[in-house]
């Protein structure tokens, strides 16, 4: 597999490129110490395996990812643990945390192989991690039937159970394409995929009625056309 590396910290730059020499399989092309940089080389030649670190002077990590997906497989690599969810919401294929050994290394990097052996398409998911009390859960976008909005909360909706967050509306928007979960009222976002009928004002899932308001029934209309 061909690898870059982004990374900010001489010493993790050092210790990276020590690991692929080590690592069967892996090819480095090049080294970046920030993400503008890599960005410029990966519209000139893509790599299948990117080595990123989340805390880069100017673009970081993770914006690379939320705003770009680049088309590779992705390991971030970071002190700051807090950041796993993040990683997790992205579709990363693994997530390091400094400092770690090349055994664990090398684990990251098996996965990402049998990731592109097995064809698995980069970036892409049908699920959402879920901030729920003290856990995170993870909801297939196909069980998600309408996410309701109750004061600081929203509930989450699906075939078989109903979750709690405090995650709002606009963090779903970030997460889930608009064809698969469509906001219909200030209240309310329902999933396109398991709509049961559609009036004029209204949109009803199982037994549930559930309110289109003037502001967002033009661009509902307009997801349900697609």
């Amino acid at each position: 597999m061909t690898c870059i590396i982004v990374e900010d910290e001489p010493l993790a730059q050092f210790r990276l490129k020590d690991y692929i020499q080590k690592t069967p399989g892996l090819k480095l092309e090049a080294c970046f110490d920030t993400a503008q940089n890599a960005l410029q080389f990966l519209q000139q030649q893509p790599v299948d395996l990117l080595f990123l670190d989340i805390h880069l002077d100017g673009l970081s990590g993770l914006q690379l990812l939320e705003q770009f997906k680049p088309a590779a497989q992705v390991i971030f690599t970071t002190a700051y643990q807090e950041y796993a969810l993040k990683g997790f919401e992205l579709n990363v294929t693994d997530y390091l945390l400094k400092p770690f050994s090349l055994e664990r290394f090398r684990q990251a990097v098996e996965k990402a192989q049998k990731k592109l052996q097995a064809g698995f398409p980069i970036l892409a998911k049908d699920f959402i991690f879920i901030k729920s009390a003290y856990t995170v859960e993870k909801i297939l976008f196909s069980d998600i039937l309408f996410i309701e909005g109750m004061r600081d909360y929203r509930k989450i909706h699906t075939a078989g159970k109903t979750i709690m967050t405090l995650q709002n509306f606009s963090d779903f928007e970030k997460e889930v394409p608009p064809e698969i979960l469509c906001r219909v009222h200030k209240s309310f976002m329902v999933a396109i995929h398991n709509i049961d009928k559609v009036d004029s004002n209204n949109v009803i899932i199982r037994d549930r009625v559930i309110p289109v308001s003037a502001t967002y029934k033009k661009k509902f209309w307009q997801q349900l056309r697609k």
